[in-house]
């Protein structure tokens, strides 16, 4: 059978990719294949659930265009399927007159796409979240939810194949033998458009159909510290004022659909693709590749990589990272968050050449293929808005 489109990468991209395509074009043969028995086993399972309002990222970014919708569609998704969400808001607090300003930095950004902020004085704050403690003021952002990543993804596998996706599983890409022809590890797929969601292995497929030359993905390890029973009844998801300069967002506090309190993530860098745990899925060619860029961002300091490797391996002590979280809470005593999480891996994307980590999303076409390059965080929030775009503005059928 030849497919009119394949796509590889069963996270919520690519899922979504397949969905908006069987929507527009519902007589197109659509396949989607992914090398885990299930989806959402990486990124889009892994990730803290968090659906942003899009504060954060400059007006004049895809990111910005598509977050603040992302966030409203995903939640009427979530509800319209009875799937879980928790509207449990949002504050950015400062420690201080610099942070003060970054907070009205980010206020500023709000304002200019359209995302609904609110300030907060201390009193209003200890009112609403007695647990959130600030340096005279803090935001509020109100649409902030968090939901359940590995749930919403499954909804969208079952969206997918209730619209004539057919998913292959357990169906690893192996090497592109023609423009319209793949191997797998199950069988030689035949297509007329492919598509590359492949998220932490997008630059390597990328780089046999001649797309994303002058970028590689170099992943950075995210792990939480757990509380189950949230035992300092933590109400809002809160936040510190991040360093503008790199996507990471700092060690915060989430609370999840279950009313499960976390702190974290790290963003430690990590050795290879799915460097989880210990020499899990170890990759010696990948240890390589992404060991001699790590060691020219260090001995460069490019973008601060240095700085930011030493004081994230630090993290590892768990007493430093309590200490970085109770800055942000009246709650001094953090001794029930005892158990972590499994750990996520970001798929970052570096351009090889200025050394700057890539802060925006990354799609490049070449005649027959399309390859979605940095879907980074907050690509869960913008995933439906996002997909539509790409399958509007660089899915031709012919």
């Amino acid at each position: 059978m030849v497919y009119d489109v394949l796509i590889v990468g069963g996270g919520i991209i690519g899922l979504n990719i397949a969905r908006n395509i069987k929507r527009k074009e519902p007589s197109l043969k659509v396949a989607l294949i992914e090398k885990e028995k299930s989806v959402a086993m990486h990124s889009s399972g892994r990730n803290s659930g968090v659906l942003h309002a899009g504060f954060y990222y400059t007006s004049d970014s895809l990111k910005a265009k598509f977050t603040k919708e992302g966030n409203r569609l995903l939640k009427e998704f979530c509800k319209e399927r009875g799937l879980k969400i928790n509207e449990c808001q949002k504050v950015v607090v400062a420690q201080n007159e610099e942070e003060l300003e970054g907070l009205k930095e980010l206020k500023r950004r709000g304002e200019k796409n359209g995302v609904s902020l609110e300030w907060l004085d201390k009193k209003e704050l200890e009112r609403l979240f007695p647990e959130a403690d600030t340096y005279e003021k803090a935001l509020l952002s109100p649409t902030t939810a968090t939901v359940d990543p590995k749930e919403v993804t499954e909804a969208f596998e079952k969206e997918a194949r209730n619209l004539g996706v057919e998913i292959f599983l357990d169906t690893k890409y192996l090497q592109k033998l023609s423009k319209e022809m793949i191997l797998t590890n199950r069988k030689i797929f035949k297509f007329k458009t492919f598509i590359n969601a492949a998220g932490l292995y997008a630059d390597k497929i990328a780089k046999e159909w001649d797309a994303g030359e002058e970028f590689v993905i170099i992943p950075f390890k995210g792990i939480y510290l757990k509380d189950s029973l949230n035992s300092i009844d933590l109400s809002t998801n809160i936040y510190p004022v991040p360093n503008l300069k790199n996507p990471f967002l700092g060690v915060h506090f989430t609370l999840t659909v279950n009313n499960e309190a976390k702190i974290g993530p790290t963003a430690i860098p990590a050795f290879w693709r799915e460097n989880y745990e210990g020499l899990e899925n170890f990759n010696l060619s990948e240890m390589a590749e992404i060991l001699y860029y790590e060691a020219k961002l260090f001995l460069t300091n490019a973008f601060g990589f240095r700085d930011l490797a030493i004081e994230e391996m630090k993290k590892y002590n768990k007493e430093y990272f309590l200490s970085l979280a109770k800055a942000l809470t009246k709650k001094r005593d953090l001794s029930s968050f005892n158990k972590w999480s499994a750990p996520g891996i970001r798929a970052q994307l570096l351009n090889k050449k200025s050394l700057k980590l890539v802060q925006d999303f990354v799609v490049e076409k070449r005649e027959n293929s399309i390859h979605v390059l940095n879907a980074v965080s907050p690509a869960f929030t913008s995933s439906i808005p996002f997909t539509e775009w790409i399958v509007e503005n660089y899915f031709n059928p012919s």
